[in-house]
């Protein structure tokens, strides 16, 4: 990158979205994890005038959409690292060329990508919504940044922050040779649900989210207790009449540190990077190794407490050794929250 271009060569480019990232990951990565989320993704020469933008030095375009692409990577000096105001050593940069569309302001609950932060008036849709969340995932995936344009706000997602993992195959296994292989890593699994009879919900109402209803809740108190009723008895229909199972799950309480599940269960739509495999024609089992703290509220906090971040430093092992010994039996492909491929040696 000694010799890249300039990212301050281009007049324009602070007004655009950037993901600014550190040493080490290049273009054929970035390029990787487009395909992962986007159909049309591909690689193309960026116009002339947008080369003599970039100080005549080559760029290349990688393309999301119809009318969205990311141009780069562009040398950042120390100069461009103080302006742009990120964290850690920033090493090169790709800016995000989209149309803006932007919808609602943003609507009460959590953030944990912290976009409703950096679009407090209207939060972005279709075209640009996709590029932007992609931005996020590949930020959090590759320890790097997204820079808003225009108003300069910077989005650091944690990559410890989603430790979920999800086994995708055509290898259906029965749940006693799930508990089996699960308790290699976590010997006191059991069946979800194994001894236990949900009666409904009776914990008290998080005070945040009930800070949350007072401001932006029905406000008639006839429409409440209306709505009350509706969902009670809706409650008592759904726990007289259960439907067909399609699934099964087991679970492990790790204490103070929440809840481990696995859930199984057949999916016909098929993740975009599995799309292409012909063991995926027909559908996928998915096994998802997902973790549920005491507090789930916290799980959609773009800054978590600093107890959620220690249970969840000590499941994220567990979670991640569970996926690599199911992947070991049943085959397929492991992917994270955002559909990115996990390599089960680095697990």
């Amino acid at each position: 990158m000694a010799d890249g271009p300039r990212l301050t060569a281009d007049a324009a480019a602070l007004s655009r979205h950037l993901l600014v990232l550190p040493e080490g990951p290049d273009a054929a990565e970035v390029g990787t994890l487009a395909v992962c989320r986007f159909a049309a993704a591909r690689w193309e020469d960026v116009d002339a005038a947008f080369a003599r933008a970039a100080g005549g030095a080559p760029v290349r375009a990688l393309r999301l959409g119809r009318l969205s692409r990311l141009v780069g990577p562009f040398l950042l000096t120390a100069a461009d690292q103080a302006q742009l105001r990120v964290p850690g050593q920033p090493a090169s940069a790709w800016q995000l060329d989209c149309p803006v569309e932007r919808g609602d302001a943003p609507g009460p609950g959590g953030d944990r990508d912290g976009l409703k932060r950096a679009f407090p008036d209207a939060l972005p849709v279709r075209e640009e919504e996709r590029a932007v969340q992609w931005l996020v995932a590949v930020a959090r995936r590759l320890a790097g940044s997204v820079r808003i344009g225009g108003t300069g706000t910077v989005l650091t997602p944690d990559p410890a922050a989603q430790i979920d993992l999800t086994v995708h195959t055509d290898g259906w296994i029965e749940p006693a040779e799930l508990l089996a292989v699960a308790r290699q890593v976590v010997p006191r699994v059991r069946a979800s649900g194994a001894g236990n009879r949900y009666l409904g919900h009776d914990e008290p109402l998080d005070p945040r989210l009930e800070a949350h209803l007072e401001r932006h809740g029905v406000q008639d108190e006839r429409e409440r207790s209306r709505l009350a009723a509706e969902a009670a008895a809706y409650d008592a229909y759904m726990m007289s009449h259960p439907q067909e199972a399609t699934g099964y799950g087991i679970e492990a309480n790790l204490g103070v540190d929440g809840i481990l599940t696995v859930e199984v269960a057949g999916l016909d739509e098929v993740p975009l990077v599995l799309a292409s495999l012909p063991w995926t024609r027909d559908g996928v089992v998915a096994y998802r190794v997902h973790w549920e703290p005491t507090d789930f509220v916290e799980l959609e906090l773009e800054r978590p407490s600093l107890a959620h971040r220690v249970a969840r430093g000590r499941a994220a092992p567990q979670v991640r050794g569970v996926a690599r010994a199911l992947q070991a039996v049943v085959g397929g492909v492991i992917l994270d929250a955002s559909d990115f491929p996990v390599d089960p040696s680095t697990l």
